[in-house]
């Protein structure tokens, strides 16, 4: 289709499948305030099924989250987001995801040409080449 076509005008390849973009805490995992970082809240559990499938039907599926930024910066309780903060937060959901979904998924904090598409909380969709939000609000 357009996408994959887009893709490989970018640099990815002609007919590739890409892999499947999903967040973690409010998307694939619940999301509380006041638990921190060292926590990883339960499964969603539509979303959990929806990944598992995924994986059964042998689509690649990864985890797009800021717990694996390693930028440097502080957050508003002082905990720095370095390298050795990334890799606590690689293993905590190393174990979370074996638990849940029974298989472990790569971990970034980047998309690229390859990612065809991202589940998010956040996200707010936005119609192709004009900035329109797809829910109409403005």
């Amino acid at each position: 289709g357009r996408l994959l076509w887009c893709l490989g005008a970018l640099g990815g390849e002609k007919g590739m499948r890409g892999w499947i973009g999903v967040d973690l805490d409010g998307t694939l995992a619940e999301c509380r305030s006041g638990r921190g970082l060292e926590h990883i809240g339960a499964p969603v559990p539509l979303m959990c099924a929806r990944v598992r499938k995924w994986l059964a039907d042998g689509r690649e599926v990864r985890i797009v989250t800021a717990r694996v930024t390693a930028c440097g910066r502080s957050n508003d309780g002082g905990v720095v987001d370095d390298d050795a903060f990334s890799a606590q937060q690689r293993e905590l959901i190393r174990t979370w995801c074996i638990k849940y979904l029974g298989a472990v998924l790569e971990v970034t904090a980047a998309k690229d040409f390859a990612m065809t598409e991202l589940w998010d909380d956040r996200v707010v969709q936005v119609e192709r080449n004009t900035g329109r939000r797809i829910d109409g609000v403005e």
